[in-house]
């Protein structure tokens, strides 16, 4: 049995990577100033097209290199829900990343998910790191070919795939990645990585008026907020690091650990399916992975219907994953992989319908909205050329074939394709790579949060970032999903998390929160 995640990477691949700079020992370093060309900006806020919250909308300008600030500018969309209390309440403002590479955080920005107790205390705002928005999106080639290269060997096993097998998906992704060096530009790329992301975040920074940055980020997010920390320590006042990355392994290590990770929140939705519902196909003993495969290859054959959406194996596949994101989402997968089950087999269109639209019809309330341009870009680009610029990555197509494999036997479900889809980085051209091993030995209290069955960021990633930033502390969500703070659900992590950003006091190190 051999599947793998066919529609998954377009749709969920959006999660992390590394960077960071390591500061050397003693006495704090001085941290360079705002350029003077762009210090100083003054953000003309106005409201917002095609959204309903009263959110308002501006730019930042960036430098494209910020070692030759003197060279081509960018404009980065920036977005902002004003604090709602009165001034005398208000503590600052609260810069907000949802993760990535390649999200829009304006498309993403929901601050009415924060309690009313955030929404006093600051002004939120969020940004679109470069890369992704009105002001510079990338955009590459044919993404398709690359794609109908991996479906081509999707169902061999890759321990069985030859030189031979091998050379179309190869050549695939080496086209990809000179199409986005022609597209893009050899400039615009050597300067994509996450080290200028956090450059930029300090000129949005003194844009916004603030001393110290307040942040909260999430995913790929927290790795930004990281290496900020690290080399802005006087700059910071209160950092939020929610579902850390890894910042020093290559593509295929990472992807190799994501893939246990979701192998591991899979399962443990297998039990609490069997636990909580009736008909529930993986019942104790019985192989959770060979249940699925035989259910999606019934639905390959005759796809089931929900309210005229015709639901087939990997479209059922692709909700799986997707639901795993979220907790939430477990009860509505539960009850449709229930449905599926039944002696009726054109019943369970209810329950597939429910799923798809807990999924797809709001992602509980995270959907990428139009910001201020209507245009994000090609998030898949923006994706591949950060994770590229910010790892190490193998050069040879037979280092992905022998790490596919492994993935594929960690989980035959969702491996292969965690692996596959960072080749392009085998023919990447030459950018800033951040330096590994950062301790941020000069930054304030910083507050790291995990969940024990994160399947995207696993939870040794935010166990490592706590144990590496000297001043940090680790909060745990003994559940699962992916991110916590913000989303209401587990108010064990959402009072200690307001406390400290609203009143700089840290939770005590090592706090538990039991699983909701």
């Amino acid at each position: 049995m051999v599947r793998s995640v066919r529609a998954r990477s377009a749709a969920v691949a959006s999660l992390l990577l590394l960077t960071s700079c390591v500061a050397p020992p003693g006495a704090e370093p001085a941290a360079e100033r705002v350029p003077e060309r762009y210090a100083g900006q003054e953000i003309a806020w106005s409201d917002c097209p095609h959204r309903e919250e009263p959110l308002e909308c501006g730019t930042v300008t960036v430098p494209l290199d910020h070692d030759r600030p003197g060279g081509a500018p960018l404009d980065l969309a920036v977005i902002r829900l004003p604090s709602e209390g009165p001034p005398q309440e208000l503590v600052g403002t609260l810069v907000v990343n949802p993760g990535g590479p390649g999200v829009p955080g304006t498309g993403m920005f929901h601050g009415t998910a924060f309690s009313p107790r955030v929404r006093t205390a600051f002004d939120l705002v969020s940004f679109d790191p470069r890369g992704v928005g009105p002001g510079g999106a990338l955009s590459c080639g044919d993404r398709y070919a690359l794609e109908d290269a991996r479906q081509d060997i999707a169902d061999t096993h890759p321990r069985h795939l030859d030189a031979v097998d091998l050379q179309p998906l190869d050549d695939a992704a080496r086209r990809y990645a000179r199409s986005c060096t022609e597209t893009a530009g050899e400039d615009v790329l050597a300067e994509i990585g996450t080290v200028n992301v956090v450059r930029d975040l300090d000129i949005i920074r003194d844009a916004l008026g603030e001393e110290a940055l307040n942040y909260v980020g999430y995913s790929y997010g927290a790795h930004i907020g990281a290496l900020y920390a690290d080399r802005y320590p006087a700059r910071t006042r209160a950092m939020v690091l929610d579902a850390a990355v890894d910042t020093d392994s290559s593509t295929v290590e990472t992807a190799l650990d994501q893939t246990a990770a979701f192998q591991g929140a899979w399962e443990r939705f297998a039990a609490h399916c069997a636990a909580t519902v009736e008909d529930c196909p993986f019942t104790p003993g019985a192989d959770p992975d060979t249940v699925a495969d035989g259910l999606f290859e019934k639905l390959d054959r005759d796809p089931a219907s929900a309210d005229g959406i015709p639901v087939d194996g990997r479209l059922l596949l692709l909700m799986a994953t997707t639901a795993l994101y979220r907790e939430e989402a477990w009860d509505p997968l539960a009850d449709a992989f229930a449905a599926l089950t039944r002696e009726k087999p054109d019943e369970p269109g209810g329950e597939l319908l429910a799923l798809y639209e807990e999924l797809f019809g709001g992602l509980g309330g995270q959907e990428a909205e139009p910001g201020p341009g209507g245009d994000h870009g090609d998030p898949r680009a923006a994706y591949t050329a950060v994770t590229c610029a910010d790892h190490a990555s193998p050069t040879g197509v037979t280092e992905y074939r022998d790490a596919a494999a492994e993935a594929a036997d960690l989980s035959p479900l969702f491996g292969a394709d965690t692996v596959w889809e960072h080749l392009p980085c085998a023919h990447w051209q030459r950018a800033e790579r951040p330096p590994t091993g950062f301790t941020a030995p000069h930054a304030p209290p910083l507050v790291v949060v995990g969940a024990v069955g994160d399947p995207a960021t696993p939870y040794a990633w935010s166990r490592e970032l706590a144990d590496r930033l000297e001043s940090a502390v680790l909060v745990t969500y003994e559940g699962g999903g992916h991110t916590l703070y913000g989303s209401g659900r587990v108010p064990c992590v959402e009072e200690a998390v307001d406390a400290y950003l609203i009143g700089g006091r840290p939770p005590q190190d090592g706090l538990s929160c039991p699983e909701s």
